[in-house]
């Protein structure tokens, strides 16, 4: 059952993958920001009618104050990782704030809950993150500027923050309807932007339909399948998962976009991989290992 949930999570993170790819399709000048707004609008809102017409929601069982939590932080990490990224470029921005994302989370966990990370964790995310440095060094580097730094590792520990607070929420919620509710509020605190940021370009049939699977398949369909797998590991495990969305898009880039990756990137893609496949794998010798003793 916890393999499982670690195969859940690693599907989620290479649907956040395809993010990238899907971007490059839309025609027109679309600001990151309002991209953002409208894939937690649509698929917030969407899986919230879904989740009502199936009556799968009991408001007054929800567990308010970790939705509330869950949805801002998730709501946070849209403009810090895109005002990032605008700042210090998409590689110095996507490295910082997703390789940044699995030490808040081990962090948190040993602050918050007294839960010292294990040394299979320590292990998979020393290589992600040395993987995920050495991927991004590809190509044309952008200039390293510190206020975009900083706001990529907000975005890190805003994504941490998520996902260990979100697991509280999932702990008296289904995967759907806890997603439902999180994202529709989140979308609720970014909504404001699409009053000031231009969506002439959302008229063209083609970028419809890249918003349209930006909102379903890489938001509702991914984070279910985080929110799902989230509910049986630790947000720490979680996170160095999400690792493999770089690794994703970075494989899409080459046989989807026809980017060229170094040699220095392919060892990177090793390490991102080795790294995700140390933590899924451990953590399953480590559950068969205790199922046997007991």
């Amino acid at each position: 059952m916890y393999f499982r949930s670690y195969i859940y999570v690693l599907l989620a993170a290479m649907l956040w993958g395809t993010t990238g790819t899907a971007q490059s399709f839309i025609v027109g000048a679309a600001h990151p920001l309002a991209i953002g707004a409208l894939r937690l609008g649509i698929g917030g809102f969407a899986l919230l009618l879904v989740a009502l017409a199936a009556k799968k929601i009991v408001f007054r069982a929800v567990p308010w104050p970790a939705v509330f939590l869950s949805a801002a932080a998730m709501a946070l990490f849209q403009p810090l990782f895109f005002s990032a990224v605008q700042l210090t470029g998409v590689a110095v921005g996507t490295v910082v704030a997703i390789g940044s994302a699995p030490v808040f989370s081990g962090m948190i966990e040993w602050i918050v809950l007294k839960r010292r990370p294990d040394r299979v964790w320590a292990w998979a995310t020393a290589a992600a993150i040395v993987g995920c440095i050495l991927l991004f060094t590809n190509g044309d580097s952008s200039a390293i500027r510190l206020t975009g730094v900083l706001l990529a590792l907000g975005a890190g520990a805003a994504f941490a923050g998520y996902a260990m607070v979100s697991k509280n929420a999932l702990s008296q919620m289904e995967a759907v309807p806890a997603v439902a509710v999180i994202f529709s509020i989140s979308a609720c605190f970014l909504l404001p932007f699409l009053f000031v940021l231009d969506l002439s370009y959302i008229a063209d049939p083609v970028n419809i339909g890249v918003i349209a699977y930006l909102g379903i398949g890489a938001t509702s369909l991914s984070y279910i399948l985080f929110s799902t797998g989230l509910k049986k590991i630790p947000s720490s495990s979680a996170v160095t998962l999400s690792l493999a969305e770089p690794l994703t898009a970075a494989i899409l880039g080459v046989f989807i976009v026809q980017e060229v990756l170094s040699s220095t990137a392919w060892i990177g893609v090793a390490l991102l991989l080795g790294g995700i496949l140390i933590l899924t794998f451990g953590k399953r010798k480590a559950a068969a290992a205790i199922s046997s003793s007991s």
